[in-house]
């Protein structure tokens, strides 16, 4: 039996506003999206007012996943000024060229909106895997990297955090949605050793989704905090491209031990890698390094080489800035046939080439990782 829109509202007739009118009658309701059995709705209150409407909020969104046949519910809070007020950054100086993150949370006493980070209980370490632009083989990269670090006998998660355009499903090959637990949080999908989340898992993969930022904002959240994901010594997650709401949201909300950036060596990809490099250290999250992914290409008929995009433009570039660089990953066809298939290299072809030079980046990761550790 699907849910229906009006199901929903038959529930949010239950909850009542700060000022004890029933939801549905406070004129705060977007348009209810129901897909299958998960469903997203956000309301819209003035900034001055979200601290009252926050338990609202979280009222909202336990009435509905009690609907049965609801699996997931996301209900995001979403604050608008008053035209001519003014307009208060959560986030430090620092970072004011920044987009922000989310406007219904206010910022706690000491003036930083990182005071609310909060580990997630049984993981041990969350690392970003990010890119200043799409088209780079982040995704691949992220999920053979959680792979290299599987293999050197660590326990590793993957979250895909890429709500625009979650790729991990396609690349794990990985098709059933996950399930509940009794304390009503997703389990994550196993596959090829690692525990697995992505918001793909929920939505169709076909099915348009239009992600405002607040939504996006609960999204990231709810992946993190409302997933039963166990014993982790790593946790990666698999960024948007870009700086804004998902980068800001992931940094404010769990303390990340460091990110990685990913790059072709084609200067215009460099441009954007700079300033995704430049957002993390804003929002003070250690910069583990910058993988140069399709650093070349060798024919794998004639053995010819070619540097396609470029070579070596990401090396310099973190010599540049003073981060590591990780190492380079060539543009083969191994790796594009086996992601596509949802076959990752590392675990298909683990005594290949390829799959060796992701652990050694692996590997220097979880060097970095250690180091940090033992400096506290």
């Amino acid at each position: 039996m699907n849910v229906t829109s009006q199901q929903v509202l038959d529930r949010l007739a239950g909850v009542l506003s700060p000022s004890g009118v029933a939801l549905t009658g406070a004129d705060v309701l977007s348009e209810i999206a129901v897909s299958g059995d998960k469903v997203f709705f956000s309301i819209k209150v003035e900034a001055s007012e979200t601290r009252a409407w926050e338990d609202v909020r979280a009222q909202a969104e336990a009435a509905v996943r009690a609907i049965p046949g609801v699996s997931v519910a996301l209900v995001a809070l979403t604050a608008e000024r008053k035209p001519g007020a003014a307009a208060a950054s959560s986030l430090p100086r620092s970072a004011q060229g920044i987009p922000h993150v989310s406007t219904h949370r206010s910022p706690p006493a000491s003036g930083s909106p990182m005071a609310r980070q909060a580990d997630i209980p049984g993981v041990a370490a969350i690392i970003a895997v990010a890119s200043g632009k799409g088209g780079v083989g982040k995704s691949t990269t992220a999920l053979n990297l959680a792979l290299g670090l599987r293999a050197l006998g660590l326990r590793v998660g993957l979250l895909d955090a890429d709500i625009y355009g979650p790729s991990i499903p396609r690349l794990t090959g990985i098709r059933e949605k996950p399930q509940l637990n009794d304390n009503k949080k997703m389990i994550p999908i196993s596959r090829f050793g690692l525990a697995i989340m992505s918001v793909g898992f929920l939505i169709d993969e076909e099915r348009a989704m239009i992600w405002r930022g607040p939504m996006v904002t609960s999204a990231i959240r709810q992946m993190l905090r409302d997933v039963a994901w166990g014993e982790l010594d790593v946790l990666v997650v698999d960024m948007p491209p870009g700086t804004g709401d998902a980068q800001l949201t992931l940094a404010q909300t769990v303390p990340l031990k460091g990110a990685v950036i990913v790059s072709t060596p084609q200067d215009l990809s460099l441009i954007d890698a700079r300033r995704g490099l430049a957002m993390f250290k804003k929002v003070d999250v250690p910069v583990l390094g910058i993988v140069e992914n399709m650093s070349f290409f060798q024919c794998p008929h004639c053995g010819t080489r070619s540097d396609i995009f470029g070579h070596g433009g990401a090396r310099h570039e973190a010599e540049r800035l003073d981060v590591p660089f990780l190492g380079e990953v060539p543009l083969h066809m191994s790796i594009r046939e086996t992601s596509d298939s949802g076959r990752p290299v590392v675990e298909s072809d683990p005594d290949g080439p390829h799959a060796a030079i992701y652990r050694t980046i692996a590997g220097r990761i979880r060097d970095q990782l250690r180091s940090a550790t033992a400096a506290v």
